[in-house]
């Protein structure tokens, strides 16, 4: 009895250290339009991510949900599918696949983040997006020919984003030079296309072309 009674405490001596009934915190939420090329006009995407924080860790972290309650709308992302980046000691999750059904444009106005962790405890953020109707940059274009990337861009910030056969980001690199040899950029083994990534960060909207063979 001694014996199954110590390994009894033991057991909930871990479980009480390592799994903890708070709430995760949720500091921050923004949302990010992005334009895609289209057929008459660039296509409107969105990007939804969240700053937060949990003190069992990042990874016990399960559900993310987006919902614009004045128009009934919701959109729900799993810890499997969302996008987990760190930056300044941070890490952030969500998603780049916000849309509306035929490509209709996301309403503005107040949106609420829900952030639910592993033991089931939740917390919520209302926040505004408020996009601009129309971009105030020309659609950006990205080519590879011969070797040569050449860029054309007037946002701010440009990247470069690789992706494997399977269409994965495998790698995000900074432009400092319009056009240049592929080589020069040290592409990962695993890349196989790119696309062009250029943001404004201050107006939370950016532009994506289309992909690129890079081998």
């Amino acid at each position: 009895m001694k014996i199954f009674l110590i390994m009894v405490t033991a057991l909930c001596l871990v479980c009480g250290s390592s799994c903890s009934r708070a709430a995760p915190r949720l500091p921050y939420g923004f949302m990010e339009l992005v334009y895609y090329s289209g057929k008459d006009k660039p296509a409107e995407r969105y990007s939804f991510f969240v700053l937060c924080e949990d003190d069992d860790g990042i990874d016990n972290l399960g559900e993310l949900y987006l919902y614009n309650d004045m128009d009934g709308l919701r959109w729900h992302i799993t810890s499997d599918d969302w996008i987990k980046y760190e930056e300044d000691g941070k890490t952030w999750v969500g998603s780049r696949s916000i849309a509306m059904m035929g490509d209709d444009p996301l309403p503005r106005g107040v949106y609420r983040a829900v952030l639910i962790n592993k033991g089931g405890e939740s917390v919520e953020r209302k926040f505004t997006f408020d996009g601009p109707v129309d971009s105030p940059y020309p659609f950006p274009s990205f080519s590879i020919e011969s070797g040569i990337y050449r860029t054309d861009s007037r946002y701010p910030v440009n990247h470069i984003v690789c992706y494997d056969l399977q269409g994965k980001p495998v790698q995000t690199i900074t432009v400092t030079n319009i056009q240049g040899n592929v080589s020069e950029l040290k592409l990962a083994n695993g890349a196989r296309t790119a696309a062009l990534w250029a943001e404004d960060p201050e107006l939370h909207i950016s532009a994506m072309t289309e992909a690129a063979a890079v081998r």
